[in-house]
C-alpha cells in the first residue's frame, strides 16, 4: 500500500483555487458629492493574519510611509479533516483513460476530505471592510462551486463546493490616537474536496461487448437457455474514411467518443452454454 510515490497536487490546487476567488476585489473612496476620487485593488496573499498585523504595528506613526498598507486580505489553511458523510466504498474502482497515451487506468474511488480556510480582511476604515464583504457574501448561499482539475493525467475534473461557515469581526484599536487601527473580518470556509490514490495501469481493456443469456428456469445448471441479448457499440462517424460507416468503424471507437448501440437477440432450443474462457458455446 504505502511506498508507491504519487503526488496529484490536489491540496495545492485547492489552495490556489480558493485564493483566486478573491483576487479581484476593489475598494472605492469618494467625496461628499458622491464622486469617485480613488479606487484600489485589494491585494491578497497566503499567510496567517498575525504576520500582517505585525507588519502593520511595526510602524505605528501615521505620518510615515509603511511597507504594508490597508486594506489587505490574507488566507490560510486552518485544518484538514476526513468527511464520513461523503464516504464511498473503499474497494470500488472505475476505469479512466490516460490523456497522454490513451491507456486505460484503474482508479480507486476518491476519499472525501474537508479543507478549512480562513480569509482575513484587514482594513483601517469600517466602510472599506463593508465594501469588501458585500462583494463576497452574495455569491455564497452558503456554498460556491469551483471546477478544479484534480487529477490532470486522467482528466478528472470536479466541482468543489466552497462553503461559508462563519463570519467574525475583531477591532484591534487600542492605545492613543497615534496608534494604527486594524479592523479584521475573518470568514471561515470549508472546501469539500477529494483525495485520489495511486493511479495504476490496468490489464483490462475497454468493454465493447455485453452479452446476456436468458434461461427457462432460475437453476441454470438444469434449465436450457432460451434467448441471448447482445449489445455492441455502433460508430456515428466514418473513422477509416472509406465513405461508409460499418463494423470496421465500430472497432475504432475510443473512450469519450459519441456512439450508438447495436442490439441483437438470438433464440435457442439447445442445451449448450457459453464458455467465458473459450469464448464459444459448448
Amino acid at each position: 500500500m504505502l511506498g508507491n510515490y504519487f503526488y496529484h497536487e490536489i491540496i495545492r490546487k485547492t489552495v490556489i483555487a480558493f485564493g483566486t476567488l478573491f483576487n479581484d476585489i476593489h475598494v472605492r473612496h469618494g467625496d461628499g458629492a458622491g464622486n469617485v476620487i480613488s479606487e484600489i485593488k485589494v491585494p491578497i496573499a497566503y499567510g496567517p493574519r498575525q504576520k500582517f498585523l505585525a507588519r502593520v504595528t511595526q510602524q505605528a506613526e501615521l505620518n510615515k510611509a509603511t511597507q504594508i498598507t490597508l486594506p489587505r486580505m490574507s488566507f490560510e489553511i486552518t485544518n484538514i479533516s476526513y468527511d464520513p458523510t461523503r464516504k464511498a466504498s473503499i474497494t470500488q474502482t472505475f476505469k479512466a483513460q490516460d490523456v497522454n497515451n490513451n491507456k486505460m487506468k484503474k482508479v480507486f474511488m476518491p476519499v472525501p476530505y474537508n479543507l478549512g480556510f480562513d480569509l482575513n480582511i484587514l482594513v483601517k476604515l469600517q466602510d472599506d471592510g463593508l465594501q469588501i464583504l458585500e462583494q463576497i457574501l452574495p455569491f455564497f448561499q452558503p456554498a460556491f462551486n469551483i471546477s478544479i482539475d484534480l487529477v490532470k493525467s486522467i482528466g478528472e475534473k470536479r466541482d468543489i463546493p466552497m462553503v461559508l461557515q462563519n463570519i467574525s469581526q475583531q477591532d484591534d484599536y487600542e492605545g492613543d490616537f497615534a496608534t494604527r487601527r486594524a479592523l479584521i473580518y475573518t470568514l471561515s470556509f470549508t472546501a469539500k474536496t477529494f483525495m485520489f490514490n495511486h493511479i495504476a495501469d490496468t490489464p483490462e481493456g475497454l468493454i465493447k461487448k455485453v452479452q446476456l443469456d436468458y434461461y427457462s428456469d432460475t437453476n441454470t445448471r438444469t434449465a436450457s437457455r432460451v434467448q441471448r441479448y447482445t449489445v455492441l457499440p455502433k460508430a456515428k462517424k466514418d473513422y477509416n474514411e472509406d465513405n461508409v460507416i460499418d463494423t470496421q468503424d465500430d472497432i475504432l471507437i475510443e473512450p469519450g467518443d459519441d456512439f450508438g448501440f447495436t442490439e441483437t437477440s438470438s433464440f435457442f432450443g439447445d442445451a449448450k452454454e457459453f464458455s467465458p474462457t473459450r469464448k464459444v458455446d459448448i
